[in-house]
C-alpha cells in the first residue's frame, strides 16, 4: 500500500500520550465538504485544545485537505481501507473514536509520514 493512501480518519498524540491537536481549527476551515466541526477551550496553562472533534464520514470527499493544512499532523486519513459499517450512525466520527483510531494506527501511520518526510 502507497504510504500516501488516503483512508480512515485518526488523531494522533504524542510519545507521552498527549494530544497533538490544538485546536487551530485549519482543517474545518479548509474542509470543502464542511464535514469537520471543532469546538475547543483555553487550558489553565494558556493552550488551547478540542474539547469536541467531530468528522461526518457521510460528507467526506477524502481530499486530504485537512491532513495538508494541519501544522503537527494531528489528523491523518491512516491506512485503513476496511471501516464499512450497518448503520449511518457508525460512519459520525468523535474526538474517542478517532483517538483511539490513531492508537490503533499510530506505527504505520508513522512510518508512512517518515517516508513522504522528503516530498512535504
Amino acid at each position: 500500500q502507497s504510504p500516501r493512501f488516503r483512508g480512515e480518519h485518526v488523531l494522533r498524540r504524542y510519545a507521552n500520550g498527549e494530544e497533538r491537536c490544538i485546536a487551530c481549527k485549519l482543517c474545518e476551515a479548509i474542509c470543502p465538504a464542511q464535514a469537520i466541526t471543532i469546538e475547543a477551550e483555553p487550558r489553565a496553562d494558556g493552550s488551547r485544545r478540542t474539547t469536541r472533534y467531530d468528522i461526518d464520514m457521510t460528507k467526506c470527499i477524502y481530499c486530504g485537505f485537512c491532513q495538508e493544512a494541519c501544522p503537527v499532523d494531528a489528523i491523518v486519513e491512516g491506512p485503513n481501507f476496511e471501516f464499512a459499517t450497518e448503520t449511518r450512525e457508525e460512519l459520525f466520527y468523535n474526538k474517542d473514536k478517532l483517538l483511539a483510531n490513531g492508537d490503533r494506527w499510530e506505527a504505520q501511520i508513522a512510518a508512512n509520514l517518515r517516508v513522504e518526510a522528503p516530498y512535504r
